[in-house]
């Protein structure tokens, strides 16, 4: 079963205007809308839990009919167990990574982990700087695995696209996201 690391994030406004003024919510929840339809459920989706997109991802799942038990992996720190939304109970499989007692420790090895996984694919949605952070870390590990920071949701991910360039032209400018995602990710549909 092909296995996808998904990097996803709804840019918050406090936080630093360069994401969320350039942020596009819309194209943030269609492109993961897309991304689920394209790719569930014959293949698997691995990612760390996002306090906007976990809920997101559960709600377009059932909005779709889509089973999510055997087919997404979800990790999360326990440094936010706290915080989980409950929306975490809806995935059977949530990988659990230890409490270092600080943040950025408690993240760093829960994204150790993360990716310590095969890929054959990883696609960027929307985000701030931890998106920016997965996508240095996951081409450090996996450099040969194709990665897609999807331009049109903004934030982060046109970040990424802007300054990497070499990029499939149509992340900057397709907003038909089952088709782009069947295409880069399945090969269906060019």
């Amino acid at each position: 079963m092909k296995t996808f690391f998904l990097s996803a994030g709804v840019p918050m406004r406090e936080r630093d205007p360069r994401y969320y003024e350039t942020a596009d919510n819309v194209a943030i929840r269609e492109s993961l809308r897309g991304l689920i339809g394209a790719i569930l459920p014959q293949c698997r989706i691995i990612f760390g839990g996002q306090p906007a997109i976990t809920p997101m991802f559960r709600l377009i799942a059932r909005e779709l009919n889509l089973d999510v038990r055997n087919h997404v992996v979800l990790y999360q720190s326990k440094f936010f167990r706290k915080e989980f939304p409950p929306d975490n109970a809806a995935f059977e499989r949530v990988e659990l990574t230890a409490d270092l007692g600080e943040r950025e420790a408690s993240l760093s090895a829960m994204r150790a982990a993360m990716f310590d996984n095969n890929f054959d694919g990883a696609v960027f949605i929307g985000g701030m700087e931890g998106i920016e952070l997965e996508w240095e870390l996951f081409r450090a590990k996996h450099p040969s695995v194709p990665c897609f920071p999807i331009a049109t949701t903004g934030a982060a991910a046109r970040i990424i696209f802007d300054r990497e360039g070499n990029l499939p032209p149509d992340l900057a400018t397709e907003f038909a996201y089952l088709h782009l995602f069947r295409k880069h990710l399945l090969g269906a549909g060019a």
